[in-house]
C-alpha cells in the first residue's frame, strides 16, 4: 500500500519563494540571450532546483505538523528570499553573496538531515552517511567559491550541479539498503507538479514583459505574445496528461530517472519563458534572431524529451494498453519538427504559431490513442 497525504498550506507557501528566485534568474536570461547567458542560467537554475529538492524531500519524509518543522521551513524561506536578492546577478558581482547565502542554506539542510540520520534505521546508515558527506562537501565548495574569480566560481557551481544530478542518479540506482523500496507518495508527485506550474508561470511573465518592453505596441506584437502563451498551454497539456498525479512504479532505476529528469524539464520550461521576451520584442523583424529561435525551440525540445523519459516510470496500468509505446515516437517527431522550424528562423509570430501547433498536434495524437486503445483513464490512481 502506498501511503499518501495532502500537500500542506505551509508547503504551498514555501514554494512561493521559488517563484521569486526563478523569476530573477529567468529575467537575467531574457536580458542575455546567448550561449554564455544560457550556461549561466543552467548552472544557477540547477543550484536552485537542488535547494528545492532537498527542502521538499526532507519535508515530505520527516516533517510533522509541529512548531519545529514550521520554524525550519520559515528559516529556509528567509534564506531563500535573501538568496533571491543576489540571484539575478549571481554570475556577476553578486556571486560571492549568492555563494555564502546558499552555503548557509545548505548548512541548514545538512543539519536537518543529520538530526534524522542519528535516529534513522541502521540499515540506511551507509546511504545517509554518503548523502551527508556530499552535503558537507557542497557547503565547503560553495564557501570556497566566494573567494575566487567569476569564471572559477561558475565552474565550481557547475561541477556541483553535475555531481549532484549524475551522482545522485547513480547512487539511487546502486543503493542496496532498500531506502527507496517504499517508492514515492502522491503528495511528492504533486509537489513536483506544483514546481512545474511555477516555471510555467515564467512563460506568462515572459509574454507580459515582452509586450510591456516593446518600443511600439502593435497588433503583431500583441498577437505574437498571445500566441506565445499557447506554447505554455501546450506544455501544460502534454506534461500533466502524461505525468500529472501519476505515481511512478516502485522501480529504483526508473524512479531515479523520473526524479532527476525534472531538473532539465523544469529548466527548459523556464528558459522558454525567457525566450518569449525576445520573441515579442522582435515581433516586427523579418526573421527571428538566431539566439532567440534556438532558445525557444531548444527549450521545448528538452521538455518533450524529458517528459518521455519521466513517463517510462509510470506503470502501464495507468494508461490503455500500448499507449506508452507511442509516446516516444510521437514526441520525438514533434521535437525534430520544432528544431527544423527553429533552424529556418521564420518571423517570431510564425515561429510561435508553428511550435504551438506542433505541441497541440502532439497532444491530439496521444488523446486520440486514448480513445482508440480504451478510453481516457483517471490520473488519480488508488492506493493498492
Amino acid at each position: 500500500m502506498i501511503f499518501t497525504r495532502e500537500v500542506s498550506f505551509l508547503e504551498l507557501f514555501y514554494d512561493l519563494t521559488y517563484v521569486v528566485l526563478i523569476a530573477q534568474i529567468t529575467h537575467h536570461l531574457a536580458d542575455h540571450v546567448n550561449w554564455a547567458g544560457v550556461l549561466d542560467f543552467a548552472i544557477v537554475f540547477g543550484l536552485i532546483w537542488l535547494a528545492w529538492m532537498n527542502g521538499t524531500l526532507w519535508h515530505e519524509l520527516h516533517s510533522r505538523e509541529d512548531g519545529r518543522s514550521r520554524n525550519y521551513i520559515f528559516i529556509q524561506m528567509m534564506l531563500l528570499a535573501l538568496l533571491a536578492v543576489f540571484a539575478g546577478d549571481a554570475t556577476g558581482d553578486a556571486g560571492p553573496a549568492f555563494a555564502i547565502t546558499y552555503a548557509v542554506l545548505f548548512s541548514l539542510y545538512t543539519w536537518q538531515w543529520y538530526l534524522i540520520q542519528r535516529i534513522d534505521d541502521p540499515a540506511y546508515r551507509a546511504t545517509t552517511t554518503r548523502y551527508l558527506t556530499g552535503m558537507a562537501i557542497t557547503v565547503l565548495a560553495l564557501i570556497a567559491s566566494a573567494f575566487v574569480d567569476e569564471t572559477s566560481r561558475l565552474a565550481v557551481w557547475g561541477v556541483l550541479v553535475v555531481l549532484w544530478a549524475v551522482g545522485g542518479l547513480v547512487q539511487m540506482r546502486r543503493d542496496s539498503s532498500g531506502a527507496m523500496n517504499a517508492g514515492v507518495t502522491g503528495s511528492l508527485v504533486e509537489r513536483f507538479g506544483l514546481f512545474t506550474i511555477i516555471v510555467l508561470g515564467e512563460v506568462i511573465v515572459g509574454v507580459v514583459d515582452g509586450i510591456s518592453d516593446s518600443e511600439e505596441l502593435t497588433a503583431t506584437t500583441v498577437a505574437t505574445g498571445i500566441i506565445g502563451l499557447t506554447i505554455g498551454f501546450g506544455i501544460w497539456w502534454n506534461y500533466f496528461d502524461s505525468l500529472g498525479r501519476r505515481i511512478p512504479e516502485n522501480n529504483v532505476g526508473r524512479l531515479s530517472g523520473w526524479l532527476f529528469v525534472h531538473l532539465p524539464l523544469t529548466m527548459g520550461i523556464a528558459a522558454s519563458g525567457a525566450a518569449m521576451v525576445s520573441l515579442v520584442e522582435h515581433a516586427a523583424d523579418a526573421r527571428t534572431p538566431v539566439a532567440s529561435a534556438w532558445l525557444l525551440t531548444g527549450s521545448v525540445t528538452v521538455v518533450l524529451t524529458a517528459i518521455v523519459i519521466a513517463a517510462r516510470a509510470i506503470p502501464d496500468t495507468d494508461f490503455p494498453s500500448g499507449w506508452l509505446r507511442q509516446l516516444a515516437p510521437t514526441f520525438t517527431l514533434a521535437a525534430i519538427a520544432i528544431v527544423v522550424i527553429g533552424a529556418t528562423r521564420p518571423t517570431p509570430i510564425v515561429l510561435v504559431t508553428t511550435v504551438s501547433t506542433l505541441l497541440a498536434l502532439t497532444w491530439f495524437r496521444m488523446f486520440a490513442l486514448f480513445l482508440v486503445l480504451g478510453g481516457v483513464p483517471s490520473t488519480d490512481r488508488e492506493a493498492e
